[in-house]
This record gives C-alpha cells, sequence and structure tokens, in this order.
C-alpha cells in the first residue's frame, strides 16, 4: 500500500462508525464514496483524515513507514469494515497476518445472477490495468488476464431470485478490485459498478452492491483472536428489496472473541 506523503490533516466532518476499539487498535466501519487515504483529488475528505481528527498523536507517532495505521483500503464505492493500528507492534503483528494470509475478510455482493455453482473458488490470474489521465493522475483498474498476478476469491451463493443474487466472497489474496472482476469473470457481476459488467448491471443500483461485512484475525497483543462483523448497510436495502431478496440477519452488537494458540486462527 503506498504511503500517503506529508502530514494528514485532521477532518472532522468525516464520519465512520467505530465497531471495535481497545487501546492498541480500532475497527471502523467506512461509509460508499469515501476515499481511505490521501491521494491527488482527496488529500483532505478521506477516512484517515477522520481518523485523524480523534487519534492524531497515535496515527502520526507511527507514520508514513507504518501508513499512519492504515492496515489495508476499500474501494470507495465499497463500505464496510477496516482495521486500523495504534501502535507499531500491533501494526507489524496484523501487518504480518496480512502477509501470511491469515486474515479472513468476508463480503457481501449483490450481483445480477448467481454464478452456474452455488458455491466454489475463483482462481483467475489478474493484472493492473494504467490509464494515464494527465500529467499527474491516472486511474488503475484489474482485468483476467493469464499472465497476471494469482488470484484467488472464494464465494457461496446465499439467496437467489429471479432478477438478482446475494453472494458472500472471501478474498484469499488482496488484488486491486478482485471480487469484482473475478464475479464478473463468471457472470456475475456486482450491481451499481460503475467499471466491470453491462450497463443494466451498472444502473441497477445507486452505489456499488459491496459491502465488507466480517473480519477475522488474531489480536497480536493479547492473542485472542477477534471475529468482528457488521449489519448489511442501510443505504442498500432498498436494491435488496427491489431485487426480491432479503437482507441477511447478523450479530452484530459485539465482536466475538476467543482464544488462539500459535496453531490455530479463526475459522470461517
Amino acid at each position: 500500500m503506498s504511503n500517503p506523503t506529508g502530514p494528514i490533516e485532521p477532518n472532522q466532518r468525516v464520519t465512520y462508525r467505530t465497531v471495535y476499539k481497545d487501546e492498541h487498535l480500532l475497527v471502523v466501519e467506512k461509509p460508499t464514496r469515501v476515499v481511505s487515504t490521501p491521494g491527488v483529488g482527496h488529500e483532505h475528505d478521506t477516512l484517515l483524515n477522520g481518523l485523524m481528527a480523534e487519534y492524531s498523536k497515535q496515527l502520526t507517532n507511527m507514520g508514513n513507514a507504518r501508513d499512519h495505521g492504515m492496515l489495508h483500503r476499500l474501494d470507495k464505492e465499497t463500505s464496510g469494515l477496516l482495521v486500523v493500528a495504534l501502535d507499531n507492534k500491533t501494526y507489524d503483528g496484523i501487518r504480518e497476518q496480512f502477509e501470511q494470509r491469515q486474515i479472513k475478510k468476508f463480503y457481501w455482493a449483490i450481483s445480477h445472477k448467481a454464478p452456474r455453482d452455488p458455491e466454489g473458488v475463483i482462481r483467475k490470474p489478474i493484472s493492473d490495468v494504467v490509464k494515464r489521465a494527465s500529467r499527474y493522475t491516472s486511474t488503475r483498474t484489474s482485468r483476467v488476464d493469464r499472465n497476471g498476478k494469482s488470484a484467488v476469491t472464494a464465494y457461496r451463493v446465499l439467496q437467489e431470485s429471479a432478477l438478482a443474487a446475494l453472494i458472500e466472497a472471501r478474498p484469499i489474496t488482496g488484488r486491486l478490485h478482485q471480487i469484482r472482476v473475478h464475479l464478473d469473470s463468471v457472470g456475475a457481476a456486482v450491481l451499481g459498478d460503475p467499471i466491470y459488467g453491462p450497463m443494466i448491471v451498472r444502473q441497477a443500483s445507486p452505489r456499488l452492491a459491496l459491502h465488507a461485512h466480517r473480519i477475522s484475525f488474531v489480536h497480536p497483543i493479547t492473542g485472542e483472536v477477534l471475529d468482528i462483523r457488521s449489519a448489511f448497510p442501510r443505504d442498500l436495502r432498498t436494491t435488496m428489496k427491489k431485487m426480491n431478496l432479503t437482507r441477511p440477519e447478523v450479530d452484530a452488537t459485539k465482536p466475538i472473541k476467543t482464544q488462539s494458540s500459535e496453531n490455530q486462527t479463526a475459522e470461517s
């Protein structure tokens, strides 16, 4: 993940929901249409700017070398859970889990139809596509490419109607737009996606119908397994109703904690 450069300006107008908090880390829910970290055109209105309004001391002390505590990102249009470290030891411990692919992340996606198989694993390499818009800006998208980097997404169909399907997807790897590209490649493009899928799919939802609803990892300080979940987003409930689907019920009132050991992590 590229590091924001220079001081990060606090912005209390950027809102987010804190789902879990202790002295070492946060798990927050990013709204749709909020960029995760600053970049060209979004220097002051990102989630990190909002976090700086409350946690400036901790995040500034971690600096660019540790991404100001931001352990991962979500696409601007994607809503859902993100883990933020508040100290160096916690950042390093969770970063190692990401590198070892021990973090379990789960997404809900409303797709225009279900894949042929009700559950499975999509193993299709992905390449980045960079288009330069100007001297200073460019756009990045992805595509399935047999010469690309390894990309693996597990999925299962939770519901299906004549109009759409609700899919739970778990990315094993972390390529750009991975879930969106992979589901599109099996004929299950995510509704409201402004980049991938046919035009009728892009116009079927007021925003990208993708939500990171669950994340599980070992707390690097306490050794507990944290299994954090969030409810189905309110702004997609109308879309679900139009597609004759019912939103999944999740107990997101508090995180699930279990004991961990050196050889055990949370099961999906």
